[in-house]
């Protein structure tokens, strides 16, 4: 089957900066893909290139196996595409926000599409509201109805939770769930890692080179059995102290506790002798247990990896 969107050895420069540096992956129809990492990680780029904003420099990018610049009319009517700064217009009232973007896609007949969106979305009881006096989820949904009017096959995402409530951003995963249960590819950029793991597969980006693609949670299963959370009476945990105590692999603080890394399979071995450790050193308090490991804990484990490197 052709992938719904592939990248093979995809470059794009600004100027002597390499936004995206040799991506290559395969985004499967009806699932849900998540480009991933920080800011500067490439994210936005890639989706651009994918729905034919922006040309590679070097590389090939298709969608449903059509070139999205040369192609870009062959695929506008398959594409939904929501940008970080989607443009409402703020004088006219949802309704009309709907149907001007209806419109534009040249969509006839639009009144019972725009209707099943608005009770989707939860947004009829307001659909006469102006949408500059809406709340910033509810533009959020707004623009998701918007970019689904046409009823595209595939729904570009560029990180559409950010600076969005903790209770709109899961009332818009809830939305997201269910158009993908009716077949829609959704593939989408975000910094948040919590939601990575709502995602079929990930592909974890960083200064635009691609450090590791797969399941989220066969991503964590690469330090099963590595890590261990360490707290003591202290506001902050002692970094370098454990550091330094022999087994350990590397220390990376989280708040008022620490993730340490040892060799594979040692968690619950080294357990005891790093508490014994702190312990010796004065340290009260000391509590030391093995962790699964957070998506997070396996993002800062590639990074010090480096590209297409495992670490020991």
């Amino acid at each position: 089957m052709t992938a719904a969107v592939a990248f093979d050895g995809v470059v794009k420069r600004y100027g002597d900066v390499r936004a995206v540096d040799g991506v290559s992956f395969a985004v499967e129809a009806g699932e849900m893909f998540g480009l991933i990492g920080p800011d500067g990680a490439g994210k936005t780029t890639s989706i651009r290139m994918a729905c034919g904003l922006l040309r590679p420099d070097r590389g090939r990018v298709t969608l449903f196996g059509r070139d999205p610049v040369s192609e870009h009319r062959a695929i506008t009517s398959d594409v939904g595409y929501l940008s970080q700064r989607f443009s409402l217009y703020g004088d006219l009232s949802i309704d009309e926000n709907i149907a001007f973007f209806a419109e534009i896609h040249g969509v006839s007949g639009y009144a019972g599409a725009r209707d099943r969106l608005l009770e989707i979305t939860q947004l009829t009881p307001f659909r006469r509201r102006r949408a500059d006096r809406l709340s910033g989820g509810m533009k959020q949904k707004l623009a998701l109805a918007c970019t689904l009017v046409h009823e595209p096959r595939i729904l570009l995402l560029d990180e559409p939770t950010t600076g969005v409530d903790p209770v709109s951003r899961r009332e818009f995963w809830k939305l997201l769930a269910e158009f993908l249960q009716r077949g829609l590819t959704i593939v989408m950029s975000t910094p948040y890692l919590d939601e990575a793991e709502r995602c079929a597969r990930i592909a974890l980006l960083h200064d635009g080179r691609l450090l590791a693609i797969d399941r989220p949670e066969r991503l964590q299963e690469r330090l099963r059995g590595q890590l261990l959370e360490v707290a003591v009476d202290a506001p902050r945990p002692p970094v370098d102290v454990l550091s330094g105590i022999a087994g350990v692999v590397d220390v990376q603080s989280f708040g008022d506790r620490a993730h340490v890394r040892v060799s594979a399979g040692r968690a619950s071995a080294e357990a005891g002798t790093i508490a014994g450790a702190l312990a010796a050193r004065g340290f009260t308090g000391v509590n030391v247990r093995p962790i699964a490991a957070s998506l997070e804990d396996v993002f800062i484990d590639l990074i010090g990896a480096g590209p297409g490197q495992e670490r020991s």
